[in-house]
């Protein structure tokens, strides 16, 4: 049987990948990976489609080559490649290396050329010839035996070329493409060719003359003749452009046809590189086995480390009574590994199937039977003082916190998914089972390990699961995770970060859930009859400026309306979406045309309504509460992340959005909501992290900052700052830590660009230090990738370095913004624990229900309302310790609305 030798040109594939994924895919060491990830993503597709014996990736090199020799204006002008694709490939060939594919290039002469020598070479000893290239010069070297495979379309289709799928395409042979491209040029190689002669004319001139020496032959016979004399006078251009594009299939090197043959990959070479390319999909496919390497983890009996104890003991505990060698266990226990299964829907207590506890040897899996069993448990771990170790912590606390646990406040002493998350903290996923698999190169256990769509309690995919066994695996492979997790993390300088700011915060979150936000569902409702009624108005009258009806949620149909049949100014029209509709386009509009305006408050009320009213409804469980999910490991940042439903969101600078807030309240007549607010907390991180002394004694001498900074900007006395130029200041304080343009403050100000840029200057002149701290971020980031908060948190931005100008502005504004966000994430943090702490310290029954930005509420107690205000008045101004005093703006009110 005819075997298959595949031939990749190894910089047009790499190029192509590097380009297709759109988003650039980066290590925490900063090196660029997306080429070789599509790379290997179209390779494996190769091997699969084709399953060739044999293999070649030949590539370019920088020295020049035989054609620039003869037309020093080859490729000139071409874009150089971007340094964060050149970086990535020697590594490409390492990983080529490993999987014993040969690599062939060869000073002054290019891929093209070694592929069409490689393929002349093997059709001579029988083979079939597979050419994989985005290249479409490629095609000349196409023929029987030999098949080019243009990638189509990104990194994913492909299109085959033979001598007969030549002909049927251009209506002339292979070899005849050389003649097509001398007349045509090639702008990419900067070939010049014939002026004006096109793909059209090219491919009629070939089907005519046969070639370009039979066109300058026979000139004559032209009988166009602009055309004819164009070819008369670029008559030798056309030969040397024919003779730049032909490929050479002579290249004086070593190919050895044998040594292509494919062989078993170095897999040990190859897991290091992917581990450190942090190709995490690729390392599954490897399917390695071996030690420390494949089969499942370990069970009764085995270890791993240092940290993952020889299992001696396995108790299954399903009633009450037999509790007690659990309690005595836990007595004598300073750590405990857990993990509770169950359900996790928020709109009902959930149902615990099962709770796993790994004690030093011994393992203990209860299985709850009778009204009893749960309660029991809860107030034996209410009294454990054991630290727990676990992967999502605060999924299991929550589970038990429903069963009662109110004032539990349960030491978290280590969680595999916190470290990994500040590690790593813009990953997309921190699921043990693909923590495992990327750490150790195998699958948790037969039984794949899910979370459910809320992200709550763990359950697994099989109907009836040996949930004992698979705890039990859960529990190793966390405690072999936390070996390698905790020397990173010491490693990494964050071991403060994750245990006095993250570990501490978990049991905080799932309390907050547990609790919950009673909601007055009738306020709801007459909220949303009444913006419904509001939107039927609204339809009415714009149906009746436009003078007819059509879909308001129509983009293309409301570009037709306003600016084609009422002719309003209009921004440009694209053929597939119409004219732009968006917010920007129409908040020009709106001072001068009512219809416009209408439009705007129907789209703010239809969202209103659609997301924050009929979407919180249905979240409404069966107490009439809402259960927000917090999430620790979502943003870069640090910030907590609240969802379903996103508290954070709901519209508040107009009326009807703020209003929604009363439906928010106590769950009891006998509790009232607190709140408390951090007054400026960036600002003064700002002033702390910059050490500007003018900053610092404003904030400590309790200064209005804005109108501080408007008498400083503006030269004025503080007394005489105006309103406009007090708001004037503060866009500047907050323009300044986003790294705001002069273009930008002058379009939230509406004045010049001189003037906004005149502002900023004056602001960085009155605060000197300031600007030192933004410009020292800048360079810092650059030097080390990252930056870092007050407390150790890191925010990599490797696209600082890079190549496209945009993405290094963008990286700079991060730069000089994350530490300043972040820090202020860390500090409500640290509040939020200490609040939490203090209210089980001191007995209370109030509890902290929510955070939002830089606010903390508590539904509390109306006769321990004097004690929490002071209590989080302190809490949340000793959170930290700055050059700048904290300052809280406290609140109280019936619901949610009354608290500002």
């Amino acid at each position: 049987m005819e075997e298959t030798i595949v031939v990749i040109d190894g910089n047009s594939l790499i190029n192509r990948a590097y380009y297709a994924i759109q988003r650039p895919m980066v290590t925490r060491e900063g090196v660029y990976t997306q080429g070789i990830y599509g790379f290997l993503n179209m390779l494996q597709k190769i091997l699969t489609d084709y399953e060739p014996e044999r293999l070649a990736v030949a590539f370019d090199r920088k020295a020049p080559t035989f054609r620039h020799l003869e037309y020093a204006e080859y490729k000139a002008g071409r874009k150089k490649m971007p340094p964060e694709l050149a970086m990535q490939l020697l590594l490409l060939k390492e990983i080529l290396e490993a999987m014993h594919i040969p690599v062939l290039e060869i000073d002054g002469f290019e891929a093209d050329d070694i592929i069409g020598t490689v393929a002349r070479r093997a059709e001579e000893a029988g083979l079939r010839t597979l050419i994989i290239t985005g290249d479409r010069d490629e095609l000349q070297l196409a023929t029987d035996k030999v098949s080019v495979v243009l990638t189509k379309k990104g990194i994913s289709e492909f299109e085959l070329y033979d001598r007969n799928a030549m002909m049927e395409k251009y209506g002339f042979t292979p070899e005849q493409f050389i003649d097509f491209k001398g007349l045509m040029g090639d702008a990419s190689d900067n070939i010049p060719g014939i002026p004006g002669v096109g793909e059209k004319t090219a491919q009629k001139l070939i089907l005519e003359f046969g070639s370009v020496e039979g066109l300058v032959r026979n000139a004559e016979a032209i009988s166009n003749e602009k055309l004819r004399a164009k070819v008369k006078e670029n008559a030798q251009v056309a030969l040397m452009s024919r003779r730049l594009a032909e490929i050479e299939t002579n290249v004086p090197l070593e190919i050895d046809l044998e040594a292509c043959r494919r062989q078993e990959p170095d897999n040990h070479q190859l897991i290091e590189l992917y581990k450190r390319l942090e190709f995490n999909s690729f390392l599954k496919k490897l399917k390695v086995s071996g030690p420390g390497s494949g089969g499942p983890l370990p069970g009764a009996g085995s270890g791993t480390g240092p940290l993952v104890p020889e299992v001696t003991e396995q108790l299954t505990i399903s009633r009450t009574e037999e509790l007690r060698a659990l309690e005595e266990a836990l007595d004598r226990a300073e750590t405990a590994v857990l993990k509770v299964f169950g359900n996790g829907d928020h709109r009902k207590a959930p149902q615990i199937s099962g709770v796993s506890l790994l004690i030093g040897g011994r393992y203990f899996f209860l299985k709850p039977e009778g009204p009893g069993f749960l309660p029991a448990l809860a107030e034996l771990l209410a009294s454990c003082k054991a630290g727990f170790i676990g992967h999502h912590l605060q999924e299991d606390y929550y589970a038990l916190y429903c069963q009662g646990l109110s004032s539990w406040v349960p030491e978290t002493a280590f969680d595999t998914a916190l470290a990994q998350y500040v590690l790593e903290p813009t990953r997309s996923s921190y699921r043990l089972e693909d923590m495992v698999r990327e750490r150790f190169h195998r699958e948790l256990t037969g039984q794949e390990a899910e979370t459910d769509k809320e992200g709550q309690l763990g359950f697994f995919q099989e109907q009836e699961p040996d949930r004992a066994a698979l705890g039990l695996a859960w529990c190793l492979a966390v405690l072999e995770l936390q070996g390698v997790l905790e020397a990173e993390v010491k490693e990494e300088e964050l071991d403060a970060l994750l245990r006095q700011v993250e570990l501490p915060l978990a049991a905080v979150l799932a309390s907050m859930e547990a609790r919950g936000f009673s909601v007055d569902r009738g306020e709801l409702e007459r909220a949303g009859e009444a913006i419904g009624a509001r939107l039927e108005e609204l339809s009415r009258r714009v149906f009746a400026l436009a003078g007819e009806e059509f879909n308001l949620n129509s983009p293309k149909q409301l570009g037709e309306i306003l600016f084609e049949k009422m002719k309003l100014p209009a921004g440009k029209k694209t053929k597939t979406a119409g004219y732009s509709t968006n917010a920007e386009v129409l908040d020009k509009l709106k001072d001068d045309y009512e219809i416009v305006a209408l439009i705007l408050e129907y789209r703010t009320l239809a969202k209103l309504k659609g997301t924050y009213i009929d979407g919180l409804i249905p979240l409404i469980g069966e107490d009439e509460k809402i259960r927000a999910h917090f999430q620790q490991t979502v943003t870069a940042t640090g910030r907590i992340s609240c969802t379903e439903p996103n508290l954070q969101n709901i519209p508040i600078r107009q009326e009807p959005g703020r209003s929604l807030r009363k439906a928010f309240v106590p769950e009891g007549k006998d509790l009232i909501l607190v709140g408390a607010d951090y007054s400026q907390i960036e600002l003064r991180v700002l002033a702390h992290m910059s050490g500007d002394e003018s900053l610092i004694e404003a904030f400590n001498q309790g200064q209005d900052i804005h109108r501080a900074t408007a008498a400083r900007v503006f030269g004025v006395e503080p007394e005489a700052v105006s309103s406009l130029q007090r708001s004037n200041a503060k866009a500047v304080n907050f323009g300044v830590i986003y790294g705001m343009s002069g273009f930008g403050l002058s379009e939230e100000l509406q004045i010049s660009r001189r003037d906004a840029e005149q502002y900023i200057e004056e602001y960085f002149r009155r605060y000197p230090r300031v600007k030192g701290f933004m410009e020292e971020q800048v360079a810092l980031c650059r030097e080390r990738g990252y930056v870092t908060t007050i407390f150790g948190r890191r925010r990599r931005i490797p696209e600082i370095n890079g190549s496209n100008y945009m993405q290094r502005q963008a990286a700079e504004r991060l730069a000089m913004n994350s530490p300043i966000q972040g820090s202020a994430a860390d500090v409500i943090k640290l509040a939020m624990t200490a609040v939490f702490r203090r209210l089980a310290q001191e007995g209370l029954r109030s509890r902290l229900i929510l955070q939002i930005h830089d606010e903390l509420i508590i539904e509390t107690y109306r006769d321990e309302l004097e004690q929490v205000k002071a209590l989080l008045t302190e809490s949340m101004e000793e959170a930290a310790a700055l050059q700048v005093r904290l300052a809280v703006d406290l609140n109280q009110g019936e619901n949610w609305y009354e608290l500002k």
